[in-house]
């Protein structure tokens, strides 16, 4: 039994002294009503009604029991409230990568701010902001998905510690030249890339280059990557932003399907909020070191173009 529904109709026919008004006032069937009358008179042991006259009269039972069932209404509906005050000022608490510039978080951070709203952000690995989505205990979240699909793409490239052009490597260019001594230099990849789908198509992408596998390192850390890169001879897989922040000189892959691809989600448990923090996506697309769609799109045409000599003829 619905305890809080039925005392609703018995408070409901109390006051409108009628079973049809009260019907009307709880946008309920008449008959449903009755039915939650006589369960709860059943449940009590006792009529709450006198129904023989033109107007429907509590009997002694009822007016004994009225004032405790408006109680119990009245608190319920002052949980309710308070309730709805915690979830409205409650933080909304963002997953995202380990190497999101702190600039642009603080920017997201204002923002919301200036909207009545606190965002907390929390560092997180990819599995750990999918897990926070699934139980909860995060409002939203950047999560991984295939660059050519995703809303969000943050380009990536090789970072070192010796100064050079910025120009696009291709990672044929990767090769030991010919006769060379020199111990080809480690590639880096930071936890944030070491996930199956990605490591699969940069080693893919390594043996269409000629390049071995073991060229790959997983970094034990985001710190320790970046300080081997910035020691040399290792190459770092990372974003512009975070190489810029540690004074890495940075070059673009020209393969962009090894690029990130992100989409800000929201926990199927918080969808209340989904609407209220529409503003957020491109804020955190930016403290990521996202590609303006117009930008990414003239770049997946101009590598087409590459790709397909036709197409550039065209």
């Amino acid at each position: 039994m619905d305890l809080l529904a039925h005392l609703e109709a018995f408070v409901a026919i109390a006051e409108q002294g009628s079973f049809s008004a009260a019907a009307d006032t709880l946008y309920v069937a008449q008959p449903v009503l009755s039915r939650r009358i006589k369960t709860l008179e059943k449940h009590f042991g006792g009529a709450l009604f006198d129904r023989g006259g033109r107007h429907v009269t509590t009997t002694d039972l009822g007016q004994l029991l009225l004032p405790h069932a408006r109680d119990v209404l009245g608190r319920v509906e002052h949980l309710r409230q308070v309730a709805a005050t915690a979830l409205a000022t409650a933080p909304h608490t963002l997953g995202i990568p380990p190497d999101a510039d702190p600039t642009g978080l603080a920017r997201v951070i204002r923002a919301g701010a200036e909207r009545g709203v606190t965002v907390a952000v929390r560092e997180l690995s990819v599995e750990d902001r999918e897990h926070g989505l699934a139980d909860g205990s995060l409002t939203c979240a950047v999560v991984r998905v295939a660059p050519e699909t995703a809303s969000v793409r943050v380009p990536l490239g090789l970072a070192t510690g010796s100064p050079g052009p910025g120009r696009t490597v291709h990672l044929e260019d990767l090769r030991p030249r010919r006769g060379s001594a020199d111990r080809p230099a480690p590639i880096l990849v930071t936890a944030e890339d070491d996930v199956p789908f990605a490591a699969d198509r940069l080693a893919k992408a390594l043996a269409r280059a000629g390049l071995a596998e073991s060229r790959l390192v997983p970094a034990t850390s985001l710190s320790a990557a970046v300080a081997d890169a910035l020691a040399g001879p290792s190459l770092l897989l990372c974003p512009a932003e975070l190489a810029r922040r540690h004074g890495l000189s940075w070059r673009p892959l020209a393969d962009a399907s090894l690029h990130r691809g992100y989409e800000v989600a929201f926990s199927p448990r918080r969808t209340t909020e989904r609407g209220d923090l529409a503003w957020l996506t491109p804020l955190v697309a930016a403290a990521l070191g996202a590609t303006p769609p117009d930008a990414a799109s003239a770049s997946d045409s101009r590598s087409s173009r590459r790709d397909n000599p036709l197409a550039a003829r065209g």
